[in-house]
């Protein structure tokens, strides 16, 4: 029964460093096709429709097109796909930083910080192995309040309703909470909760992503310009 147990234990360490490695290849991958496709992006001058319309694209990729390939070969090329999509959408959102006295460090310092939240997170989980998946609640009930608050803003703003700050705590928030998510799906693939690594890639490269844009809305508010 001990030597049974010991296989098995051994099996399960193996199959999880092999979604870890995987995981971490396939993110640096997407995250080098969404700086290229937000490069070309800036470079052609892609207007803020576009780019709303290849979020919306994103959506519908990550909601109805990824779960019924990411099991297979072909689920690869659209998460490069959903990528793409959403490194390009990003090109306007940077344009207009840049076109700040300061833009350029603006830009530089929401990445950097973006960088270090992740690799420090992420560090943490890897390092201490602990297992965040008590805080599935609160980032599900935190993640719903924020979607709905962002549909609210959005009303609000259609009728000429301008909140001062919201905006700012909105992002604020956003920031808290993908932090918090990166511990719990780093947690879930070193605990062999996510055994898939498309999914896992997914999961991830989305915490990075807003986390990117909501501490460039923040240090862009904050800004002296």
């Amino acid at each position: 029964m001990q030597e049974i147990y010991t296989q098995t234990r051994t099996q399960t360490g193996v199959s999880t460093n092999r979604v870890l490695k995987n995981t971490y290849m396939l993110l640096a991958m997407t995250m080098g096709v969404s700086a290229v496709a937000c490069a070309i992006s800036m470079a052609i001058g892609l207007g803020h429709g576009v780019a709303l319309m290849m979020n919306l694209a994103a959506i519908g990729i990550v909601w109805f097109v990824l779960p019924k390939t990411a099991n297979s070969a072909s689920g690869i090329y659209v998460v490069f796909g959903f990528t793409a999509l959403l490194g390009a959408s990003l090109g306007p959102t940077i344009n207009h930083y840049l076109q700040m006295t300061n833009g350029s460090q603006i830009v530089m310092q929401a990445l950097a910080g973006t960088a270090l939240v992740f690799f420090g997170l992420s560090g943490y989980v890897l390092t201490t192995k602990k297992d965040f998946s008590f805080m599935r609640g609160f980032l599900v009930t935190g993640l719903i309040v924020v979607v709905l608050c962002a549909l609210a803003l959005v009303v609000a703003g259609f009728f000429g309703v301008n909140i001062a700050g919201v905006h700012l705590a909105l992002s604020a928030a956003i920031v808290f909470l993908m932090s918090g998510f990166i511990l719990y799906d780093t947690s879930r693939i070193i605990n062999g909760g996510e055994t898939n690594y498309v999914m896992a890639t997914v999961s991830l490269y989305l915490n990075i992503y807003n986390l990117f844009v909501s501490l460039l809305h923040l240090i862009g508010a904050t800004s002296n310009d």
